[in-house]
C-alpha cells in the first residue's frame, strides 16, 4: 500500500471513529510505529488530524468555539447517564450543592429529586429547569442571574456576585476540556470566570467529565487538574490518560457503561 492510500485510510478510521492509537495502526497495516508516526505528522500538518500521546483525534474546533446545550446533549448520552448516577451517590441529605452548566451536570440534576434537605446553587438553566420539573418542598433551588452564553451558562458580573456570596459543600463541575498541560478548560471566557467562582465557594470539586474531554483544549483554564478533589469519567478514557490524571486529582473514578 502506498503512503497516501494509507493516510487516506488512516484519516477515514478517525473520521469513523473519533480517534486511533499508533499501537492499532501499526497491527492494522503491518508497518512499523515510525511510519505510523510520519502518517500522523503528514495529516497533522494538513489540518486533518490532531496528534496527542499515544495517537491522534480528528481536527476538533477552535479553542474558542463553544456548541450549544442542544447540540452537546446528544452526545455520549450513555457515558454521562453514568457519570451522572455516580456523582449521585456523592450526594447526601441536608447538603449545600452547587452544579455548574453543562449536559452532565444537567443530566445529574434529574436524579437528585429523592434527596431530602438538599439546596442547589446553579447557574445553568437546564440545571434549574430540571429541578423545578420534579420540586421537592425540603428543597431550595438557587438559580443565579447572569449573561446567558450558547451552553446555557448564565455568567458575568452579577452571576460571580450572587455565588461570591454563598459558601456549598460540593460542586460538580462539568468542562469543555482537560489535559496535564492546560488543566480543566473552556471556550468561553465568561463560563472561566463565573466557575472559578464556583471552585472558590466549594468546599470540595467533583469534575464531571466523559473521555472525549480528554486532550480537549478550550481558550480559558478553569483550574489545574490538581485542584479536583474528585474525577468521574468513563471507561473509553485510555490507560495512558487515566495515569497522567491520576497522579494529579485527589481521587480518579472510572465508571463503566452499559
Amino acid at each position: 500500500m502506498l503512503a497516501q492510500q494509507r493516510q487516506t485510510a488512516i484519516l477515514e478510521l478517525i473520521r469513523q471513529r473519533g480517534g486511533v492509537r499508533v499501537s492499532h495502526l501499526v497491527s492494522r497495516f503491518g508497518v512499523s510505529d515510525m511510519t505510523i508516526r510520519r502518517d500522523l505528522e503528514v495529516l497533522a500538518e494538513r489540518g486533518l488530524v490532531d496528534k496527542v500521546h499515544g495517537g491522534a483525534t480528528l481536527a476538533g474546533p477552535g479553542s474558542a468555539e463553544e456548541p450549544g446545550f442542544a447540540a452537546k446533549s446528544i452526545r455520549q448520552q450513555a457515558e454521562k447517564r453514568a457519570i451522572a448516577e455516580r456523582a449521585a451517590a456523592l450526594v447526601e441529605p441536608g447538603m449545600a450543592i452547587a452544579l455548574s452548566a453543562g449536559t452532565t451536570t444537567a443530566a445529574l440534576a434529574t436524579l437528585l429529586a429523592d434527596v431530602r434537605g438538599l439546596t442547589v446553587v446553579t447557574n445553568s438553566i437546564p440545571v434549574a429547569d430540571a429541578l423545578y420539573q420534579n420540586p421537592r418542598a425540603d428543597q431550595t433551588v438557587v438559580l443565579t442571574g447572569g449573561i446567558r452564553t450558547p451552553s446555557d451558562a448564565l455568567t458575568g458580573p452579577v452571576a460571580e456576585a450572587a455565588i461570591g456570596a454563598l459558601n456549598v459543600d460540593l460542586l460538580f463541575l462539568g468542562v469543555h476540556g482537560m489535559s496535564p498541560r492546560t488543566g480543566f478548560t473552556t471556550p468561553n471566557l465568561l463560563e472561566a470566570g463565573i466557575n472559578r467562582c464556583l471552585i472558590n465557594a466549594s468546599r470540595r470539586l467533583v469534575v464531571l467529565a466523559d473521555h472525549t474531554k480528554w486532550e480537549t483544549i478550550g481558550i480559558a483554564t478553569i483550574a489545574p487538574l490538581e485542584d479536583a478533589d474528585v474525577l468521574i469519567t468513563d471507561g473509553g478514557l485510555p490507560p495512558e490518560a487515566r495515569a497522567a490524571i491520576g497522579e494529579q486529582v485527589g481521587e480518579l473514578i472510572v465508571v463503566d457503561v452499559e
